[in-house]
């Protein structure tokens, strides 16, 4: 497509979903044992379907079949888990493996783990960025927590490819499953920044990395469990004045991230890690 401009609101249904309540699934029982997501134990699998209660059998099929048989050597009677990607885990063992398959068993009811903390969506200008740095960005906001990523369409970063976006994805599933992530990140359709504004008036704090600007640190107020923030990051190049003053006059703010100008994913990853630390809910 030569570029995503045209972008609905709903794209940043997740935003507003999160102001109303955190995450659940109503057919899954909750619990509190899988909140410590950086640890892994048993092999984990991704798997859009997952058994609803114990003792059902779902098929498993194409890559991550073949990370199980080919890559880790796994075969009936070992015992993994699979994920759902929007918080559920199930724990269980391979029954069966044919050629293109696996049944995979529950061991147990399926749990459900709502999202831990301030939920931080990530909008950033990244669409020119060469030679692997989109991945890098995309797979390393996966790894600290960020709950969405947008592509951010400005001045003087206009599109983003069809194709690209479709690669994204996949890093995003990668990265999930490395980082024992149990709520995949979303990636958002491409949004122009005026597209943006109605949320960053919205939004409880909004964070715009800007050279120059006061320290971040000098900015944050308490975290409250509640909250959800947005950072907003500029292209090779920067936001254009007009795009700057648009964003503050809605409401948001302008922060620094230290003396040196920075690439645009050093400057997402360092100001997202920044405030990871910050709202983290074991702190709060």
């Amino acid at each position: 497509m030569g570029g995503l401009v045209q972008v609905r609101p709903l794209i940043f249904d997740a935003i507003s979903r999160q102001r109303l309540k955190p995450f659940s699934f109503r057919a899954l029982s909750s619990t509190t044992d899988y909140t410590n997501q950086s640890r892994g134990g048993l092999s984990r699998f991704f798997s859009q379907q997952l058994p609803s209660s114990k003792g059902d059998v779902v098929r498993v099929q194409g890559d991550e079949f073949w990370h199980m048989t080919k890559v880790l050597r796994l075969s009936i009677n070992d015992r993994i888990e699979l994920f759902n990607g929007k918080g559920s885990l199930v724990q269980g063992c391979i029954q069966r493996v044919d050629r293109v398959g696996i049944d995979f068993v529950a061991l147990e009811d399926p749990k459900s783990v709502p999202p831990q903390g301030i939920q931080w969506h990530v909008f950033a200008a990244f669409g020119t960025l060469k030679g692997g740095r989109a991945d890098w960005l995309v797979e390393k906001c996966t790894e600290l927590g960020a709950y969405s990523l947008t592509p951010l369409l400005t001045e003087r970063s206009r599109s983003i490819s069809d194709n690209r976006v479709d690669r994204l994805s996949r890093v995003i599933l990668a990265a999930t499953k490395q980082c024992q992530r149990l709520h995949e990140m979303i990636l958002n359709p491409p949004a122009q920044v005026e597209n943006l504004l109605p949320f960053v008036a919205q939004s409880q704090i909004s964070l715009l990395a800007a050279a120059g600007a006061t320290p971040v640190c000098s900015l944050l107020p308490s975290p409250r469990k509640e909250m959800t923030g947005m950072i907003i990051v500029g292209p090779e190049g920067d936001f254009t004045e007009r795009e700057v003053n648009m964003m503050l006059e809605a409401g948001a703010k302008a922060v620094g991230l230290g003396p040196h100008r920075l690439r645009v994913e050093t400057a997402t990853i360092a100001l997202l890690a920044t405030l990871m630390l910050w709202s983290d809910p074991q702190q709060i």
